[in-house]
């Protein structure tokens, strides 16, 4: 345990690849709401012959609870997401640094589970010699 705590652990986290269909005055505020979310838009196009554009985006599974509703309030219910599994992605936070995103994760999920909210420090397993 001790070799994998000085290794510089990370976490992964599921990742959604989300297809907006939304008019051309609604973009705006879906960029805001994928801003808010952590999420990222990699391709927007117009569909043809018709006022609608096609996003797509990746927004972190985590960030995604309550997506749609926010969405819908900030379009005025003009955009229609659609949420699918995409790939695992690498938090860029320290999940052993007090207060980064990934720490906190970890200790929601120590203390859904019933541990001891504090980890036990890396000098308790190392060698005393």
């Amino acid at each position: 345990y001790a070799s994998q705590l000085t290794a510089k652990p990370r976490l992964l986290e599921p990742v959604y690849l989300v297809e907006i269909q939304a008019p051309e005055n609604a973009l705006g505020g879906i960029y805001g709401v994928l801003n808010q979310k952590r999420g990222h838009v990699f391709e927007e196009m117009q569909r043809p012959g018709t006022p609608l554009y096609n996003i797509k985006a990746y927004l972190p599974v985590i960030e995604s609870f309550g997506f749609s509703s926010q969405l819908r309030a900030a379009t005025s219910g003009q955009a229609f997401p659609q949420c699918v599994f995409d790939h695992w992605d690498m938090m860029s936070s320290d999940p052993l640094e007090a207060g980064s995103q990934a720490a906190q994760l970890v200790l929601d999920i120590r203390k859904r589970k019933g541990l001891k909210e504090q980890m036990t420090p890396l000098s308790e397993f190392e060698d005393k010699l």
